[in-house]
């Protein structure tokens, strides 16, 4: 993207003094002369950059203008550094080391010294997950369609999707984008979404909210639940929705309400703690699990 090579161009001029247009086109993989549109583009920005003739000559920023090499503190260049070496442990590319490596040129000590907090975003998928970013990555760009199968509690289907946006939450990935077939903004997540094709169609671009990926937009409480748990469940509740999650009952259990937005999410989430973990409220989820324990129980009673 054009945007793109012009902050690179910037990047290099801000660590060398000066630099030759065909090391640019080069650097780039364009035309000497597409490099001097980019100049006179980053000019029109109130940046002026000169180019001198000669054995000695190139571009350079003009003396006298200041812009501050650093733009940012150590720290906060260590927090970028962080967060792209995050996105490299996904990423199918090497584009995000390529940009960890231009910005630490020359300070190298901001670099290692970012080394004590790690992020990693990869998953047991990243061989598929990569990919799927990728595609997903060029569509928005392109403003291309895509569409693919996606897999759900309601059951499959077919979805073909406006993409904008690429969202990491809840530990998943996900693509945010306007569903044809809803005729509204979606979320889905990609581990359920398979045979995925970026489509030849363009689309115009929506005027669209900023993405607000508080839980209660996305997934809004349709159950209020009330459970009481065996104190040994605490750690787990404890992880998964902090320390302020539940009180003591009188009988020593650990009683815990919250909001879902899937009664499948809900059912199994409270199977999976065994008998350690009595639904309350709402009563008819708790005559579903009741239902789905003596069904358990037949099944293993017959082996």
């Amino acid at each position: 993207m054009k945007i793109d090579r012009l902050i690179g161009i910037l990047s290099i001029l801000l660590q060398n003094e000066k630099v030759t247009a065909p090391y640019l086109a080069e650097k780039f993989e364009v035309s000497r002369r597409t490099i001097n549109r980019d100049v006179e583009d980053i000019c029109k920005a109130g940046i002026p950059l000169v180019t001198t003739q000669g054995a000695n000559g190139g571009i350079s920023i003009a003396d006298g203008y200041k812009i501050d090499k650093t733009l940012l503190t150590s720290h906060e260049l260590q927090s970028i550094l962080t967060g792209l070496k995050g996105l490299d442990s996904v990423s199918g590319t090497k584009k995000y080391s390529q940009l960890i490596d231009k910005l630490s040129v020359k300070n190298r000590s901001v670099y290692s010294s970012s080394d004590h907090i790690l992020v990693n975003l990869a998953s047991y998928y990243k061989g598929s997950l990569a990919p799927k970013i990728e595609m997903i990555q060029t569509a928005i760009d392109e403003s291309r369609l895509i569409s693919f199968q996606y897999y759900a509690n309601s059951g499959e289907s077919k979805r073909v999707l406006e993409p904008y946006l690429i969202v990491f939450q809840w530990t998943s990935w996900y693509v945010w984008g306007y569903c044809r077939q809803k005729e509204d903004m979606r979320l889905f997540k990609l581990n359920r979404l398979w045979n995925l094709t970026v489509e030849d169609n363009v689309f115009l671009p929506r005027t669209l909210p900023e993405y607000d990926g508080g839980i209660e937009n996305v997934f809004p409480d349709h159950y209020q639940v009330h459970a009481l748990f065996h104190p040994s469940a605490k750690w787990r509740l404890i992880e998964e929705y902090g320390i302020d999650c539940y009180t003591v009952a009188d009988d020593g259990r650990l009683s815990f309400q919250f909001g879902f937005a899937s009664k499948e999410n809900l059912v199994s989430w409270i199977l999976s703690f065994g008998n350690l973990a009595e639904l309350i409220e709402p009563v008819h989820i708790r005559d579903e699990i009741y239902s789905i324990v003596k069904k358990m129980n037949t099944a293993y009673s017959e082996t």
